[in-house]
């Protein structure tokens, strides 16, 4: 995705490589993901003019082939990056600059990479948060595929949730399903019943459900993509207050995905959804939303404050909340389009009661 963008980005700010280093299994570099569609352990180098170069183990090598990437590996025990060290001056690649993505690297793997290729480090998170940020014809692909599988689930956890079950028998069902279904989970399950729901991330815990409002926040990864919805049900029969207060809300969600077009500003949608809430706007704590993508959380950000506007192709979350004795929030995936937007969670928002 986008290597020739990070090339040029390299050429213009006179760089010579760039280099994302993936050391975990559980936690691949999402450089290394978003570039070169491979997420186990290994380093992704790609010089300014010449084709990428990805290093990974042997038993690694069958799995990370990439049409646009040279894959290479050491045949005797050998770290990676001395490896690819000695790969670069095989191709006269001497590089003097070397670009890194810093929210990405740890202290200690900068102190390895400085003390490998005797460079100059610069950081350009920035850069290339601002390149995942709008998607491909192939990434919206994904995604939208992402969302028809994640709406599926949430047709079938809905009827999971009967008398006697608890919060992790929920979360429990909701990523068996997604793992049925050949995918990851792009969050751990939130899971938030009666007073529980009032805290924004609570995690599930082994305990019966409670009646009243439940939030349900879920998402998967489909090929390296998030997904991320979140709906709240009733347990019981809600008063006519509790009705009117989900129903606020949900106006002013929907209000919200209304304004979503290319040219907006983030932070005027943050304004617009604390009017249409009034008196409960000081019960909304969080963000309004935030982009998605190989990441659960990137660019752009939807906060009071955010400098953030809206652009083609854009993807974004809009989830207005409100916490106090219970706890209400909804959510939709949203993809900015040329015309307008198009709301990816296709699960109805009207209010589920099921008694």
């Amino acid at each position: 995705m986008k290597i020739k963008e990070l090339q040029t980005i390299l050429k213009e700010k006179k760089i010579d490589l760039f280099l994302a280093v993936s050391i975990d299994f559980e936690k691949p570099d999402p450089d290394c993901t978003y570039f070169a569609q491979y997420k186990s352990v290994g380093v992704l180098a790609v010089p300014n003019n010449k084709k990428p170069m990805l290093v990974v183990p042997q038993m690694e090598a069958k799995g990370a082939q990439h049409k646009s990437i040279k894959v290479k590996y050491p045949k005797e025990k050998k770290p990676l990056l001395k490896f690819l060290a000695q790969e670069l001056k095989k191709q006269n690649i001497r590089p003097k600059k070397i670009a890194i993505n810093n929210t990405e690297v740890t202290l200690q793997l900068k102190a390895i990479l400085k003390k490998t290729f005797k460079a100059t480090f610069v950081d350009i998170s920035s850069e290339v948060s601002k390149l995942r940020t709008t998607k491909t014809k192939e990434e919206i692909a994904i995604i939208k595929q992402g969302y028809k599988i994640s709406d599926a689930i949430f047709q079938k956890g809905i009827k999971q949730f009967t008398r006697g079950k608890t919060e992790t028998d929920i979360a429990a069902f909701f990523q068996y399903e997604a793992k049925k279904r050949g995918c990851d989970l792009a969050f751990p399950v939130i899971i938030a019943s009666g007073k529980r729901a009032a805290e924004v991330h609570h995690f599930p815990i082994n305990k019966r459900l409670l009646k009243g409002f439940c939030v349900i926040d879920f998402g998967i990864k489909y090929k390296n993509y998030c997904t991320d919805t979140t709906r709240t049900i009733f347990l019981g029969s809600p008063t006519k207050k509790e009705l009117q207060t989900y129903n606020r809300v949900l106006e002013a969600q929907k209000n919200a995905v209304g304004a979503c077009k290319a040219k907006a500003k983030a932070a005027d949608i943050v304004s617009q959804v604390n009017k249409d809430l009034g008196d409960h706007a000081e019960l909304f704590t969080h963000g309004l939303g935030h982009g998605f993508g190989i990441k659960i959380h990137e660019q752009p950000n939807l906060k009071p404050d955010s400098k953030d506007v809206l652009k083609e192709n854009m993807f974004v979350t809009i989830e207005p909340g409100i916490y106090k004795e219970f706890g209400i929030r909804i959510e939709d995936g949203v993809h900015i389009t040329k015309n307008g937007h198009e709301i990816l969670s296709k699960f109805p928002k009207k209010l589920i009661t099921i008694r």
